[in-house]
């Protein structure tokens, strides 16, 4: 499939495209440190997320362990510095099969989706710190950005609809990755070009999962939920920001 065929419904889905004023002050090559910084805790936190889905909503206990220990060396990583690009190589491997709670009625594919998910935004964070390591950027701490909290605080207080708000954020976050990484891609190094353009495919799936995992969850129409979060996170995009990261809004 092109590259037009797999950003046509992302561009479709979401409600704005990334300011100029953004993606200029991304070409920069002194802002390519946070930008990649930035993009490896991202695919972290898109793990993360994957996984607390699954442990709060589709499994027992021992196989919530096993998911905690399968993200634990790359926590151990961006929270404390400790281990190597060598350390990782191994590591993105479950240490058991995860099985659904008897009384979950989608638990077995909320599982299915999001372990896939999880070992692809894995293997990412792992291309990523390689890329980095090769330039010679050594990691450094950021703080988030104002992005996917500014979505979150907008979730359900109450289930099943705080779950399908989580979803539908994390189809927002993804489709919005997806475009970045097109966008970017002609404006950056061969490498980044070839890595970033790589990604589409995997990052264009996991915003139609969480959107279908959604919809499914629901048993319900949920356009309106879909059209809040869209705004919203337009919104983001769309507003001045101070901060600059890789889903940050407007440079001022």
């Amino acid at each position: 499939m092109s590259v037009q065929a797999l950003l046509a419904p992302v561009l479709s889905f979401l409600k704005c495209s990334t300011p100029e004023a953004w993606l200029e002050k991304a070409r920069q090559p002194e802002n390519l440190t946070v930008l990649l910084t930035d993009h490896m805790i991202c695919e972290l936190k898109a793990a993360q997320t994957a996984m607390y889905l699954i442990r709060k909503y589709a499994v027992d206990k021992e196989s919530g362990d096993a998911l905690l220990a399968w993200l634990a060396p790359y926590e151990e990583f961006i929270y404390r510095k400790n281990g190597t690009l060598e350390e990782l190589a191994n590591k993105n491997t479950l240490s058991k099969q995860i099985l659904p709670k008897s009384d979950s009625a989608y638990g077995q594919d909320l599982i299915d989706k999001m372990v896939l998910l999880i070992k692809e935004e894995l293997h990412h964070f792992y291309q990523v710190f390689e890329i980095m390591e090769n330039r010679g950027i050594s990691y450094q701490s950021i703080t988030p950005s104002r992005y996917a909290k500014g979505m979150i605080r907008h979730v359900t207080s109450y289930e099943p609809n705080t779950l399908v708000d989580k979803l539908i954020i994390g189809a927002y976050i993804e489709a919005r990755s997806c475009e970045r990484f097109a966008k970017l891609a002609p404006m950056l190094d061969d490498e980044l070009h070839k890595f970033y353009i790589s990604l589409l495919r995997s990052e264009a799936r996991h915003y139609q999962d969480y959107l279908t995992l959604a919809e499914q969850i629901a048993g319900r129409d949920i356009s309106d939920r879909v059209q809040f979060f869209g705004e919203l996170e337009a919104e983001l995009i769309l507003s001045d920001d101070q901060d600059f990261k890789f889903h940050s809004g407007t440079p001022v």
